[in-house]
């Protein structure tokens, strides 16, 4: 398996890979030879069909745009463009996570909220704190409430 998802294998989206490789390398501009090396070196993986045949993605087509500017804008060699590929695939790998975990201690911070005030609410409201009493000679005398006649 390469990683992708599909909940529904009808449903086209970015990542369906539809497109053979002459229909990829016109769209990428690269030659269909070009797009073979790069699968070979695991810069671009595309999709296969039961015949081994490759199938690229609107994904994978974006990807092959990139590897040619990297390479011939900027003149990075293909060992460090499979690098940083690699590297920007874990930083959206560990951005998901991060999202991830903030929700679920976005949850566990409302659950325990609601915790806290389900205690609160559950208080005796007839309870007095204590409070130290200077020494006076006062006296306090306590009368119970009488039922209303």
């Amino acid at each position: 398996m390469d990683g992708r998802r599909r909940t529904n294998p009808y449903e086209l989206t970015e990542e369906t890979p539809v497109y053979v490789i002459s229909v990829a390398a016109q769209l990428s501009g690269l030659h269909p030879q070009t797009l073979r090396q790069y699968d070979r070196l695991g810069l671009v993986s595309p999709g296969r069909t039961a015949g081994r045949g490759r199938r690229y993605s609107a994904r994978d087509i974006e990807l092959l745009r990139t590897v040619q500017q990297l390479s011939q804008d900027e003149g990075i060699n293909l060992a460090g463009i499979k690098r940083i590929i690699e590297l920007e695939n874990q930083v959206a790998a560990l951005q998901s996570r991060v999202a991830e975990l903030s929700a679920a201690v976005d949850g566990a911070a409302a659950a325990m909220q609601q915790r806290e005030a389900a205690v609160h609410a559950s208080y005796r409201r007839d309870l007095v704190p204590y409070q130290e009493v200077q020494q006076t000679s006062a006296l306090v005398v306590w009368r119970p409430k009488r039922p209303q006649d």
